[in-house]
């Protein structure tokens, strides 16, 4: 088994859905389901991220309004026919070979046939298809032809359609999925374009194909709605041909864009051939791949967990951070839930804020955005601060269906999850978790948080001394009503009672570093009130899931044993769910998921609630024995739960969810969306449940309890703006190859060069010694010392020193050498190329921070000086001395006129003769004293030294960069 390639073998009609789901190629800004290019049975889907629409339909005699996620025209149709015969269906050919492969490493899907005709004339067809991660409007495919028996011209059919439905969700046929309307087509030259328009959002699409080859150019055909074109290929026995298909897709929602047809031609007339195109893609995910490694031993293991990197990141990647989207529950990938955003970035951006933070903080932006919508909401429901939709899509009002189908039954049901107020509760946590993994809190996060606290707080009502919240919904979602009772909604449901508690703590927390943003001291108090006496209840020796909880009656488990969705067949029973103890996935036990046992145990006596030591595993072990797991998230949170007092049962849940969608464990919804919020759920169970990984304010701590069977852990992290390495199995944990338990923001770090790995492997191979060998001198695990020798990391000084002394060299040497001496001594390459840098690759070379040289117009003529410096939400800051040279000369000291000044970033590679620079030209300004909190957590530290509090920020109004590299 290769742990980089999902294989299919041989045409399955019945498996399509899902192999087309799990084959679907995504760049973070669109993705295209892998649906086949020709032929049937195929649902075929391309989805633009943040692009909704809504429309009315009659459903059960009445008017119902729902907003989705818009198909938008199909860029894939290709088919061909040998002379004689008719076009190419897989579902109707003799295929003596048919094989999908999906490359997860290179983001490509393969697909490789033989195809025998009724004439016995046999075509090897070999296609690659991306979506690039590079260039965010661009896909291709390419199709390789080869006769293997025969020779004779070989007719080849490509076209755009944009005849397409929403249709991709069988329960949701009966409304409507005509969302596209006012199909235009054309040509320009070689070049076909179609565009069409949404129905209400009015956002209008395009795309645009160039077809490139061994075919002469053929001229398209127009239709209503769609465009073709008919190519000849002469084909010679055993003799490959190629036709290549680049498309552009583009939309009114684009920046730098005049219309969306004259840029989707721009864009596919300047795309270059596919070899270079599929070159730059792959550049592209191997950078990608770098920050996301995430090894694990056995392929099987390492398989899944680079399915779930591939298709988290092929969703949120950091083209993403740009736009306003936000975490679709079922990624690009579908239609299921109507491509809405629920709760499910609990799940996903825990790991991304380790990983790519920029991408975490786009994805909070889609919140704050929508903060306004949400305020209004919380007023009309009569309440303060901020209530967040259960569903979110387009504007942030709430999406909620008011009915479901229930497929069980045929019943249209009333749907009251729009209950789940504990959204907020997620989007909260999710600011904090920001916080803590980057060291940052801007005013808009903090926004956001106090906001959130607030619409909770007022959610409260205080009876017999305590604060209670009812009419609400837990996350299991069975229960949404008392058994009988008119009206929807419960009573202190214990996740939202305790997680508010949590929220009035951080609340206080976050007035202390956005204090400008502070509340009054009555409602700081009252804040402080409430983490105190939030009302939980208890029964049989256990956290009850909401008042009243203990008194429903038990279900007959042996008669609805593995039936995940209770709700359906007991309603198709004519019962309902509400009447029993039964949860379609975790609802309590999120508490245990998403705090400490320490954290919880202070909450709890906070709160006046003693905490026994057997409370935790008590009230998990009840709860598992009355929950189905009617979600994919429910085995992501009982194996994390699990973890420490049932190890086997934790690898047992682990696993189902690692393996949820590729073996579509919830049989058949993986066909309509992969499960986004269980992918990112697994993959922070490896990176900070079994690591034991935890953040605090003070550092990072870790506590390991990696399970036997998943062998060694590699993770390398973005913490507070340094990489930090981790490895871990079940005896051992190691932070930047050294045993310990523990790391803090202030340890210093030695600043490196991009081929100390080079140079470790030059000075190991010169010993004649393996990376276990120097690893074992320089007390560091193997796992660090690849890791060192093939990314350009910083080690800390102590790491640098033990590994040059067991390398039998000085950390010096290591670092390059010759610190007396300027750079670039060394005579140049044979054959160097200059090349230059776009805005987004510069941006990335000086993401990291570190030394820059500030350049203005001195006192004295022209003065340039080397500052540290960190990036800060898309500004450059630094600091420097009050009254020094550059406090002084970088005042205009006239209101409103502003200082231009350059700043200069570069990396020498000596040993390869290579290296970068990036020039940044804009305004300079002094931090006033009231955002100083907020830029101090961007982690300046002059190497300088001495009393340097005064910060400066650079705003980039022009970005340029060049990079010599050999050929």
């Amino acid at each position: 088994m290769n742990s980089w390639t999902l294989t299919y073998d041989g045409f399955r009609p019945e498996g399509e859905g899902l192999r087309e789901a799990l084959c679907t190629l995504g760049n973070g800004r669109f993705a295209t389901r892998g649906a086949t290019p020709d032929g049937g049975p195929r649902t075929a889907g391309t989805y633009l991220a943040g692009c909704y629409d809504r429309l009315d339909s009659v459903v059960a005699g009445r008017s119902v309004t729902n907003e989705d996620i818009v198909n938008l025209p199909d860029w894939l149709p290709l088919t061909f026919a040998t002379p004689g015969s008719g076009w190419f269906r897989p579902d109707t050919a003799d295929l003596p070979l048919y094989r999908y492969e999906l490359d997860m490493r290179r983001g490509l899907l393969l697909r490789d046939l033989r195809w025998r005709d009724g004439e016995g004339r046999i075509t090897r067809v070999r296609q690659r298809r991306l979506v690039s991660m590079a260039d965010p409007y661009l896909a291709a495919m390419e199709t390789t032809f080869t006769a293997e028996n025969w020779s004779g011209p070989l007719r080849v059919s490509t076209g755009l359609e944009g005849r397409v439905h929403n249709c991709a969700v069988a329960r949701y046929r009966a409304l409507r999925g005509d969302h596209l309307t006012g199909h235009a087509t054309g040509s320009e030259g070689d070049l076909a374009w179609l565009t069409a328009s949404t129905r209400a959002s009015h956002v209008t699409v395009a795309l645009a194909a160039r077809i490139d080859g061994d075919a002469p150019a053929a001229r398209p055909s127009l239709g209503l709605g769609h465009v073709s074109s008919e190519h000849v290929l002469d084909l010679a026995r055993g003799e490959p041909a190629v036709l290549t298909k680049i498309v552009s897709l583009t939309s009114s929602r684009d920046p730098a864009s005049h219309d969306p047809r004259s840029s989707a031609l721009r864009h596919v007339r300047r795309a270059p051939g596919f070899g270079e195109l599929l070159a730059r893609h792959e550049v592209a995910w191997e950078r990608l791949w770098r920050h996301a490694c995430l090894d694990v031993d056995g392929p099987e293991l390492s398989q899944n967990v680079h399915l779930h990197i591939f298709h988290l990141l092929q969703t949120l990647s950091p083209h993403t951070a740009d736009l306003d989207a936000g975490v679709p529950s079922r990624g690009l990938h579908g239609e299921a839930y109507r491509g809405h955003v629920f709760w499910d970035e609990l799940f996903v951006l825990p790991w991304l804020d380790l990983r790519f933070p920029e991408i975490a903080r786009g994805l909070l932006r889609y919140r704050w955005r929508r903060l306004p919508e949400a305020r209004d909401a919380a007023r009309e429901a009569g309440y303060e601060g901020a209530m967040f939709p259960w569903q979110s899509g387009s504007d942030g009002r709430e999406e909620t269906q008011t009915v479901h189908l229930n497929p069980a039954s045929g019943n249209w049901l009333p749907d009251n999850s729009r209950l789940q107020r504990h959204v907020g509760l997620a989007i909260a946590y999710n600011v904090w978790h920001h916080y803590l993994a980057t060291g940052s809190m801007p005013t808009w996060c903090g926004e956001l948080l106090l906001d959130i606290a607030r619409f909770f707080a007022s959610l409260t009502v205080r009876t017999d001394g305590r604060y209670e919240i009812r009419g609400v919904m837990g996350p299991d979602e069975y229960h949404d009503a008392y058994p009988d009772a008119a009206v929807p909604g419960l009573a202190n449901n214990a996740y939202t009672n305790v997680m508010t508690a949590w929220l009035m703590l951080r609340a206080r927390d976050t007035a202390q570093l956005v204090p400008h943003l502070a509340p009054s001291a009555d409602e700081l108090a009252r804040w402080d009130d409430i983490s105190r006496r939030m009302r939980v209840d208890f029964h049989d020796g256990v956290i009850s899931q909401f008042t009243g909880y203990g008194d429903l009656l038990e279900l007959d488990w042996d008669r609805y044993r593995g039936v995940r969705r209770l709700d359906r067949a007991l309603e198709a029973d004519g019962d309902d769910v509400n009447r029993y103890k039964a949860s379609k996935q975790a609802d309590t036990l999120m508490i245990f998921y998403l705090l400490s046992s320490g954290e919880l145990s202070e909450i709890m006596e906070r709160l006046g609630y003693p905490v026994d030591p057997d409370l935790i595993p008590r009230t998990i072990a009840y709860y598992l024995e009355r929950t189905s797991h009617g979600s994919t998230l429910s085995a992501v949170v009982h194996a994390w739960v699990l973890s420490r007092s049932n190890r086997p049962q934790s690898w047992m849940f682990f696993t189902e969810a690692l393996a949820s969608d590729v073996k579509d464990v919830q049989g058949g919804t993986t066909a309509e969306g992969i499960h986004l919020g269980a992918m990112g759920g697994t993959l922070d169970l490896l990176q900070r449940c079994y690591l034991g990984l935890e953040l605090r304010r003070d550092g990072l701590r870790l506590d390991p309890a990696v399970p036997h069977r998943l062998g060694l852990v590699t993770v390398p992290i973005h913490y507070r703006g340094r990489r930090v390495f981790i490895d871990a199995d079940h005896r051992v944990a190691r932070v930047n190859g050294v045993p310990r338990r523990s790391y803090t923001r202030g340890e210093p770090i030695m600043p490196g060069t991009g081929d100390l790995g080079r140079r470790i492997i030059h000075h190991r191979e010169r010993l004649g010694a393996t990376r276990e060998q120097v690893a074992e001198k320089a007390q560091m695990s193997p796992g660090y010392l690849k890791y060192l020798e093939e990314n350009a990391d910083t080690p800390d000084t102590g790491t640098l020193y033990r590994l040059a002394n067991a390398l039998d060299t000085t950390a010096a040497e290591l670092l390059g050498g010759g610190h007396d001496r300027p750079p670039g001594q060394g005579p140049a390459m044979a054959h160097p190329t200059l090349e230059r840098l776009d805005e987004t690759e510069a941006l990335r070379l000086i993401e990291p921070g570190g030394i820059g040289r500030v350049a203005f117009n001195g006192l004295h003529g022209l003065t340039v000086l080397p500052v540290n410096y960190k990036m800060h939400h898309g500004d450059i800051v630094f600091r420097t001395a009050a009254g020094g040279p550059m406090d002084k000369e970088l005042r205009s000291g006239v209101e409103g006129v502003e200082i231009k000044i350059g700043f200069e970033v570069d990396r020498i590679d000596e040993a390869n003769r290579e290296g970068w620079s990036v020039l940044v030209q804009g305004p300079a300004h002094h931090v006033p004293p009231e955002e100083v909190d907020e830029v101090a957590g961007a982690g300046v530290t002059p190497w300088a030294g001495g009393e340097r509090r005064l910060y400066i920020r650079i705003s980039p109004h022009q970005i340029t960069g060049r990079r010599i590299h050999g050929v």
